[in-house]
């Protein structure tokens, strides 16, 4: 449905995903891609990127202010890695290498 006559979700993940994957297909092997937007529209890259039925969307929680997604890529395609993060990973005891 049209919220006050803007686009519908899967618009705008039709304009922003190939965007993004543009952008991946740039990066040198092993570099990090950092996409900055509205939450709506992440929630809508990561719906589409991860496969999932449009209707399914929502159901990702919302993004708070100064939040992040962390996608990552495997030979099975996108996973998503976290979710509405707000601090940095704490360095894990015997990782010290």
């Amino acid at each position: 449905m049209r919220r006050g006559g803007g686009e519908l979700a899967t618009e705008v993940a039709d304009r922003a995903v190939p965007v993004v994957l543009d952008a991946v297909d740039k990066l040198p092997e092993g570099g990090t891609l950092v996409v900055v937007s509205h939450g709506g529209t992440i929630r809508t890259m990561i719906g589409r990127m991860l496969g999932l039925e449009p209707e399914l969307w929502e159901r990702f929680g919302g993004l708070s202010n100064c939040c992040w997604s962390v996608l990552g890529q495997d030979s099975r395609g996108w996973r998503l890695l976290e979710h509405n993060a707000g601090t940095l990973p704490q360095p894990v005891i015997g990782d010290e290498t």
